[in-house]
């Protein structure tokens, strides 16, 4: 998996100003994490590795802490995505990749054995039988 596309960088809408205030102040003593103020007041962007964090995490740590976000329908469907695919990104991060790469040439050959032919002898022709 590229490194790249572990890195996120998401937008945190909070309810209020004064909230935004204080995630930024918890938020920015995060290791691996960074957190900077937007043009909007009650907005934080935040940068993170899915190796280390996800937004739900986030999210649910916020909310127990006694923080609150905006909610609309979109802001909710585009965090359901985001959650799941960085889920996703997470769990497969302990996947080991697939041997293919080192033994190519091996997997191409087993794979060739198995499909019939044109050089491809069948039991009664290689014992010198002939069909007429």
């Amino acid at each position: 998996m590229n490194p790249f596309e572990l890195l996120k960088e998401r937008i945190l809408k909070f309810t209020s100003p004064e909230q935004a205030g204080q995630a930024f102040v918890l938020l920015a003593g995060l290791n691996n994490f960074t957190v900077e103020r937007c043009s909007q007041d009650n907005w934080l962007q935040i940068r993170y590795s899915v190796a280390h964090y996800s937004l739900e995490g986030l999210q649910k740590a916020l909310v127990k802490e006694g923080f609150s976000f905006e909610s609309s329908l979109l802001d909710r469907m585009q965090h359901a995505l985001y959650h799941y695919c960085e889920d996703v990104q997470y769990h497969n991060l302990k996947t080991p990749e697939p041997r293919t790469k080192n033994n190519s040439q091996e997997v191409f050959i087993k794979a060739y054995e198995q499909h019939p032919h044109g050089d491809h002898l069948d039991a009664n022709t290689a014992a010198g039988e002939v069909k007429s």
